[in-house]
């Protein structure tokens, strides 16, 4: 079994490595969602050598709860560690695959006092991440629908990725007073160039084809043939990444950017989100704007100046950070600047933002700081600053498990 795992870490590694060359989907259901069956939340399949988990809570785009988290990692800790399963799959029940935490619950458990449920969710969600980005076998993630967030970041990390024509992905957190997490810091901080830094301060939507373009997705299949791939993948027998490689290869789709794909402005992105400031990068987005007047830069610059100042400094700091950490140096810090975004000390941005964009609606947010210039350089360090001895830090069992760098 020693043998098994640590070729199969081997292969692991080697496809990580490969990897790294306004509408508002989350969901308003409860956190612990007590009224929900756990069984139910998380469905089950078996296949010839492989396993899949459905995330099951259609009616709310499958958003991420503290007890789904803990199941998942149950599930997964005991598949690695049977040697009759292959592989692992993932999928989502409806018309969306997840689309992250629910903002929503948080917001009303932060607002009676309840950090603790808070805090609990984060640390269960970012540990399944942790052993997701780590596991010893080859996981497949379909992402037919709806992918934001959280949802990006139970998927993103494993081995392989299958988007569809009905994919709509983002990491749109900096608009609700937040940071892109769940490992974001970590898989955009490694995609080409400074998209990475794009796609977390203007929280830009891309569909499948640009998933696979520029390697947030490995595979693409037209929604209606995935039943293909799910019946070819249900006859594997194997632990193989190659193998599976080949089979997503052969039932899948070739598809090609077409003219508004981000492809073809990423000579303009890299120039902009090149820069060191946030206020740099808007001036120099300005100049092209007015240059070209392209509509996606006029575009971006409407969700730069919609999002929270303090989130954007926030985001774009820890983007830069995550270029040079392994996946638990990201979960870590990230689990970090998560709880002291919560606990309203450096700014209460993040109940404003929800409130203003999912709870009243009135999408008028009353940010503070109000503007960049008011954003302080002990405003951002502090998110990135110890936690206190009321909140010991996020514990992932790297001593058991390799972090791929």
């Amino acid at each position: 079994m020693q043998s098994l795992q640590a070729s199969s870490l081997l292969r692991r590694s080697r496809q990580t490595l490969g990897l790294l060359s306004h509408h508002w989907s989350f969901s308003a259901a409860p956190i612990a969602d007590q009224d929900d069956d756990l069984q139910n939340q998380v469905l089950v399949e078996g296949k010839a050598s492989a396993r899949a988990t459905i995330l099951n809570r259609p009616s709310s785009l499958n958003a991420l709860t503290t007890n789904m988290a803990i199941r998942l990692k149950k599930l997964y800790e005991s598949w690695e560690d049977n040697s009759d399963i292959g592989f692992v799959m993932m999928k989502g029940s409806g018309r969306a695959f997840c689309a992250g935490g629910d903002v929503v619950g948080l917001y009303h458990l932060i607002n009676q006092g309840k950090l603790k449920e808070c805090k609990d969710f984060f640390k269960e969600v970012y540990s399944f991440i942790y052993i997701l980005g780590t596991y010893l076998k080859p996981h497949v993630a379909i992402l037919d629908g709806i992918t934001m967030g959280g949802g990006a970041g139970v998927s993103i990390p494993g081995t392989f990725r299958i988007a569809t024509d009905k994919t709509i992905f983002s990491t749109p957190e900096v608009h609700i007073g937040f940071h892109p997490d769940a490992a974001a810091s970590f898989y955009l901080s490694h995609l080409t160039g400074h998209v990475g830094e794009y796609l977390a301060l203007t929280g830009e939507r891309l569909d499948g084809v640009d998933m696979l373009a520029i390697g947030l997705a490995t595979h693409y299949s037209m929604s209606a043939r995935l039943s293909w791939i799910d019946e070819r993948l249900a006859k594997l027998v194997t632990d193989d990444p190659s193998v599976i490689d080949s089979s997503l290869a052969q039932y899948g789709d070739i598809v090609y950017p077409d003219k508004k794909s981000i492809v073809h402005r990423l000579e303009v992105i890299d120039k902009c989100f090149g820069r060191e400031t946030v206020e740099e990068i808007i001036d120099a987005l300005e100049e092209e704007a007015a240059k070209s007047n392209e509509d996606w830069c006029n575009s971006a610059l409407k969700k730069l100046k919609e999002a929270s100042p303090l989130s954007l400094k926030v985001s774009l700091r820890s983007i830069r950070e995550g270029r040079y950490q392994t996946l638990d140096e990201c979960l870590v810090r990230e689990y970090r600047m998560t709880l002291h975004g919560i606990s309203k000390e450096a700014s209460p941005d993040f109940c404003e933002g929800v409130r203003a964009r999912l709870v009243e609606k009135d999408l008028a947010p009353k940010w503070d700081p109000p503007t960049l210039k008011h954003v302080s350089d002990d405003m951002v360090e502090h998110y990135f600053s110890p936690l206190g001895e009321d909140d010991p830090e996020l514990k992932l069992p790297t001593h058991l498990r390799e972090a791929f760098v």
